[in-house]
């Protein structure tokens, strides 16, 4: 048997205004998206904000469904516009925050596992990390360096894009 430790780094910030301009700017366009939100069943909103390469801002916000899993999360939403419609743009960064009215939000809402898993798709193929900011509106925020600090075990299988 071995054991492995696994190490993450992150930066940590009390405010948006502790943040660079650049990010800043990713936030607030992230806060932005939360108004195109389609979240009559949970009432939780959630906005981001994907700068690309030539700076490029893409926003996304989540969509839901009575029939809940046709829904989709706002991070998947604002990649594949970007996927299908610039379909060799480079994502630089991107900013996701949350709203509701039906309670505080005290810490940053982070990704789901299955928006990981594309936003780490997107790093492999343009074959460079994404920084992500994590924004709690009017509180904490966190920012990672790469997807693969958040899904260390992520699923890549080459053959199956070389399949025949």
């Amino acid at each position: 048997m071995n054991v492995l430790d696994f190490k993450i780094t992150y930066e940590t910030y009390e405010n948006i205004n502790e943040l660079s301009v650049e990010d800043k700017l990713l936030c607030i366009r992230a806060e932005e998206a939360l108004q195109t939100s389609y979240s009559p069943y949970s009432k939780f909103k959630v906005g981001t904000a994907i700068k690309l390469v030539d700076g490029e801002i893409i926003l996304g916000s989540n969509q839901e469904n009575v029939a809940y899993p046709s829904g989709l999360c706002a991070e998947r939403v604002a990649l594949f516009a970007i996927g299908s419609n610039k379909p060799n743009a480079v994502v630089t960064a991107m900013a996701i925050t949350a709203f509701t009215e039906n309670f505080d939000i005290k810490n940053p809402v982070t990704s789901c596992g299955a928006c990981l898993q594309v936003m780490a798709e997107f790093e492999q193929k343009q074959k460079s990390p994404i920084a992500v900011i994590f924004y709690c509106l009017n509180g904490q925020i966190i920012k990672v360096n790469g997807v693969k600090s958040l899904l260390p075990f992520v699923f890549v299988e080459d053959r199956l894009a070389n399949a025949n």
